[in-house]
């Protein structure tokens, strides 16, 4: 398996309401598999798999009962796109059958989560900060040693 095409469909941010002791879910899942006609291909087929990546803010009980505002959903940032991949013809075989059952071959599913991390989390941080939204992962820091 190779990775030939990567891009977004969409890019979508919302700040709903003020983020107060958020609670952020992540979630990856794959909506779609396609196989792909690309002629450069001599022995290899193509697919096409598109994802949706989503971080969902949702606030949490607050610390005074004036900021009780849980269950509340207080943002989300949103990537669609589409993976291209050349993969031989035994492994789209597999890929096709295991689709059938809306599900990813085990061999496929790990680095393809780990593509979709490394190309969107960059792009999340960029837009949490543009919306004053918490980052979903710790931002590294320096302590002074006294």
């Amino acid at each position: 398996m190779q990775v030939i095409g990567f891009n977004f469909t969409k890019i979508s941010t919302e700040k709903s309401a003020e983020v107060i002791h958020p609670n952020i879910t992540t979630n990856i899942e794959f909506t779609d598999v396609q196989k792909e006609k690309i002629d450069l291909l001599k022995d290899k087929e193509a697919a096409a798999i598109s994802f949706k990546y989503s971080l969902n803010y949702e606030n949490t009980k607050g610390e005074k009962p004036s900021e009780d505002k849980s269950g509340e959903k207080s943002g989300e940032v949103l990537f669609e796109g589409k993976i291209v991949l050349s993969i031989e013809a035994e492994e789209s075989k597999n890929l096709q059958k295991a689709w059938k059952n809306k599900e990813l071959p085990n061999s496929f599913k790990v680095p393809l989560f780990n593509l979709i991390l490394k190309k969107c989390t960059p792009k999340a941080i960029s837009l949490q900060d543009e919306l004053g939204l918490p980052f979903h992962i710790p931002m590294p820091k320096l302590e002074r040693k006294d």
